[in-house]
């Protein structure tokens, strides 16, 4: 049964784009913004090992690649999202909120 699934990745300067951009194209990907993409995957039961065995044939994977996946579970209905490479990173929005009632006092 094919699936809708989203694909984030983030492989930097010197990642295989030729080789992710091939598997993407194979599988008629839309474009969804800045390294996002949709896809309706067909899986054999296991949605997240079968991404990651196909992927790695075909792209060169290095510790700085990340490739995260979005899907709906099949079990419970919810969507979840995981990483088939790399792992989550300070997000560059990390302190801009400003909490209400805080003061801060300066002592010397």
């Amino acid at each position: 049964m094919k699936k809708a699934i989203w694909i984030s990745y983030d492989i930097g300067v010197r990642g295989d784009y030729e080789g992710l951009y091939a598997w993407l194209d194979s599988k008629r990907a839309k474009e969804c913004g800045d390294s996002l993409a949709f896809i309706e995957y067909e899986d054999d039961g296991n949605i997240i090992e079968s991404l990651r065995s196909e992927i790695k044939e075909v792209v060169e994977i290095t510790k700085k690649m990340r490739i995260y996946v979005i899907y709906r579970e099949a079990d419970t209905n919810k969507l979840k999202g995981k990483f088939l490479f790399g792992t989550r990173k300070a997000a560059p929005w990390t302190g801009y909120a400003s909490e209400p009632g805080k003061t801060v006092e300066d002592e010397v």
